[in-house]
Formats: C-alpha cells, structure tokens, sequence
C-alpha cells in the first residue's frame, strides 16, 4: 500500500490548471485569480478629507482661531480656491481637499458643530482644538501607487479582493474557470433520499456530503446520481460524465474487492488505475486513476472515510485543478486528554479541540467507526495519528486539522 503522502504526489502530479475566462466582476466572488493584478491608478486617487470639518492654511493650526470660510465642499466636488491664512472651507468626508490646505480640523472641535442635513456652511468658524500637519488628510497614494502589484494570479477573490477591484476601476477580471466535477454513487442498496426505505435499504448520503464539500471549493457539479452493481451501469454513468466534459470524476464505493464491486475492473477495462489501496485510516480502499482520459477518484462507500479521502486527496487536486497556489494545509498542535489506539496506519480520527487554560486540547467524538457520520458532526477538526505508532498517552501533542 503508498503512504498518504506518496498518493497524494501521485495525484497531484496529473492535474493541471484548466482554461482562463474574463468574468465581470459581479460574477468574479469566489473564482480563482488567473493573472497578477497591476494597479493603473493610485489610491487613494487624490488628497481627501477623512473627516467631515474645516480644512485649514498651516499657519491657522494653533486654537484658538476664528477663521472666513470661503468653500463648502461636498464629496464629489472640487475647489481651486486655495485656502489663504485666516481662511478656511467647510469640508465632507472623502471630498478632495482644495490647494493651500494642510489639516483638516474635526467639525466636533469647532463652534459649528451642526450636522443637520442641508445646512449651509457658516461665514466664520471657531477652532477649539489644535491640529497637526497632515492631521484627517488621506493623501493621495498613501495607500497603493499606479504600477504597484495588488493582487497573485491563484488566490481566490474574497470580498475585500473584490472591493479593491471595484476601487480600480476594473469592470472585468481574468479568473480561472470552474472546474466540472462529476458525482457518481455506487450501491443496489441506496436510494434516493426523498423514497420510502424499504428492507435492506438505506438512503442515500456520500453525494451530498461530497457535493457540499466540492461546491465550497468553488466547482461546476455534475450529479450523475446512483450506479446499480452491474458492469453495464456503472460504464454507462461514467460515459455520461465523460460527454459531461467533466474535469475530475469522484466515485464513492464499489472500489474494493466485494463480489458486486465494479467500478475497479470498469476503470481497468476503460482507462486506466494508478492505485486502490492507501495506508491509512480510514479510506484505505481509495482508488486513482483515469477513466477514457478524465482523472478519477474511487472513494469508499463508508460516510466518514469519504469525507476523510476527500480533505486528503481530493481537495487538494481540486485546488490545483481550479488554479490555486498550492499550499501546505492549516494545521495546529494540541494537547491530547485521554491515550488513544490505533492499528499503525495513519489515521484521521474525528476530535472536538477546545482552549483550556491557555491551551488547545482534543478528545475524540466517542466511537471511531467509519459508518458513524454523527461522530464526524460533533467533530470540529481531524486528529492525525502518524503512520507507524499504534497508541498514544494522554497529553501527547498531537497535530489536528480545524474542519469546523
């Protein structure tokens, strides 16, 4: 059997980024970046008030001090009448600060502290507060300059990537397309989850499960929907993934060595296999390989070891896949509360990780078996037991990934 970390390479080395497209930017939340962004205006894009007030000459920032005001500007508008000693412009936030001023004073720390909507601008104006240079002036620049770098090609677009596109003027974007991810489940037992159960039935899960966990990583989806246990069946769902265009094909059961099991000896006829067993708990049966050319995961029918082979295996492909830069998982070290076992292999095991006294700590959500997916919702994080230890004492520290 291959190490996680050997499987994981494997996989990993078959994908590539698929194809760019320019999207609006209406459209562009949550899509991968596919080329670095230059900023061709400086921001912010002129020197601006950061408060509303009085914008004042140098010489006028010692209070107390009566001063003419000769401007009122509102944000959106200019002045080129530059502000003389014993002058002042009454001033919005964000409005652009007109020559000859170098502060602006606060209108609370002033004899005019009116906000009343509609009210003109005062002829005189008392300063009850000194002031510094510069003081509530956002200048031009001080932010990013034109030709600066912004933003790398393989990041995804959050709200405040968005928000700085918007602030350049960039109507459209450059992103890498949605990977189309194929969802097929396997099993003469399940059934559909809006049917009755009848004896020896159960409904339906992987596919939900998997489809939640594939639509937060940004993919176009393909639900094939539930292959019986014959040969025929099976071949003719991954047929329709492939005129789907699918990028990745994702399987769950049928991948082990049952007497009903298909999809193993289907993707053998048809494509090719890499490999099907991994040493690891659980998800040891996880099968790799290529179906008429298309990338495919095999993961086993058990709920909780399809989750476990998708955050090992299949996240990280569909990261590349998608564009992303590449980068080692977010992980963290606690302190184990209770002595574990375990059958050295390394194991994923589901933990709820807490702050006690200054300190992370993880107990295990009760019993560890890989059909238990109420365990996997109590859990926030998966604890990792490293190949080859078989038990661990309480107050080990031991590595968890945050799942919450």
């Amino acid at each position: 059997m291959l190490s996680v970390s050997e499987a994981r390479e494997r996989i990993l080395s078959v994908f590539l980024p698929v194809e760019s497209q320019t999207v609006s930017l209406n459209r562009a939340s949550g899509r991968v970046l596919a080329r670095d962004i230059v900023a061709e205006t400086d921001l912010p894009l002129f020197d601006n008030s950061s408060v509303d007030g009085f914008a004042l000459h140098s010489v006028d920032f010692v209070s107390p001090r009566t001063l003419n005001v000769l401007a009122d500007i509102r944000a959106g508008e200019t002045s080129e009448t530059p502000i003389q000693p014993g002058q002042s412009a009454r001033i919005m936030t964000g409005a652009s600060l007109p020559p000859g001023a170098e502060a602006v004073v606060m209108v609370e720390n002033t004899d005019f502290n009116v906000r009343t909507s509609g009210t003109p601008a005062p002829q005189t104006v008392t300063i009850h507060k000194s002031v510094q240079p510069g003081e509530n002036i956002r200048r031009r620049g001080e932010d990013l300059h034109s030709g600066d770098k912004v933003l790398s090609a393989g990041m995804r677009l959050r709200a405040q990537e968005i928000g700085l596109l918007a602030m350049l003027g960039m109507a459209e974007v450059s992103v890498y397309r949605q990977p189309r991810f194929a969802l097929l489940s396997n099993g003469d037992e399940l059934l559909p989850v809006e049917a009755p159960l009848a004896p020896g039935k159960i409904h339906e899960s992987n596919s939900y499960v998997l489809a939640a966990l594939a639509e937060a990583r940004g993919v176009e989806l393909i639900r094939l929907g539930i292959a019986a246990d014959t040969e025929a069946d099976v071949r003719s769902w991954l047929e329709q993934a492939v005129e789907a265009k699918a990028d990745v094909i994702v399987s769950s059961a049928g991948v082990s060595v049952g007497a009903f099991d298909y999809v193993k000896s289907v993707i053998e006829e048809d494509g090719e296999l890499d490999f099907w067993k991994v040493n690891m708990r659980p998800g040891k049966p996880l099968a790799f390989g290529k179906y008429n050319g298309v990338p495919f995961f095999g993961l086993p029918g058990n709920p909780v070891s399809a989750f476990v082979g998708f955050e090992v295996f299949v996240r990280p492909a569909l990261e590349k896949l998608s564009g992303l830069e590449l980068r080692p998982r977010p992980h963290q070290m606690a302190c184990l509360t209770e002595p574990l076992e375990s059958d050295g292999r390394e194991s994923y095991l589901r933990a709820v990780v807490s702050q006690e006294n200054g300190r992370l700590v993880a107990r295990l959500t009760g019993h560890q078996g890989s059909g238990n997916i109420f365990s996997l919702v109590r859990a926030n994080a998966l604890l990792i037991v490293p190949s080859g230890v078989k038990s661990l004492p309480a107050n080990s520290d031991v590595e968890i990934w945050p799942i919450a």
